[in-house]
């Protein structure tokens, strides 16, 4: 039985991701799936078919770098294929929590926000940041994992998951 997005999958191998990334993005899709029924189960509406598809073609700029780039890569190669502008802009948004403008420029990247804003977007860059290769960290193992990051970032990171976290414990009342 194919799992959402599954159908996307030949796009990763057509333009040369590895077996690991691969396995990387069903893991994410897997998780961000689990995420955006929760989500939905507690009363706000998900595009899950979008997240599903988004999720597995998060890295597709990885193809081409593994560098910081690779989310800008991806959302060029997206748009090559033809791929909705939603998923382009997924693929765009996912590194960590997202980036300002200034905090890409200091990675040498072209100065403009990266921010996630759609809620599948979120979601995306969400379950990215809970998977490490294949593995899917426990909540201490993704704060420890942020103590490597300056405060403000950290700060992002955390909001993020608290935001997801609140709208899967929101019930109808």
């Amino acid at each position: 039985m194919c799992s959402p997005g599954d159908e996307l999958i030949p796009f990763l191998t057509q333009v040369g991701c590895d077996d690991g990334v691969i396995a990387h993005c069903r893991v994410v899709r897997d998780v961000a799936v689990r995420i955006a029924n929760g989500i939905e189960k507690a009363g706000t509406q998900v595009d899950i078919d979008l997240v599903a598809a988004g999720a597995i073609i998060h890295d597709i700029g990885r193809s081409q770098t593994h560098g910081m780039d690779h989310a800008d890569v991806g959302g060029c190669i997206c748009r090559s294929l033809g791929f909705d502008e939603q998923i382009c802009l997924i693929v765009e948004r996912h590194i960590g929590a997202g980036l300002r403008a200034a905090e890409r420029e200091g990675f040498g990247l072209l100065p403009v926000d990266r921010i996630p804003e759609t809620l599948e977007e979120k979601i995306v860059a969400h379950a990215d940041n809970l998977v490490k290769g294949t593995r899917v960290l426990n909540q201490q193992e993704f704060e420890s994992a942020l103590d490597r990051f300056d405060r403000q970032v950290k700060e992002r990171f955390l909001a993020l998951a608290h935001e997801l976290n609140q709208l899967l414990e929101k019930t109808d009342s």
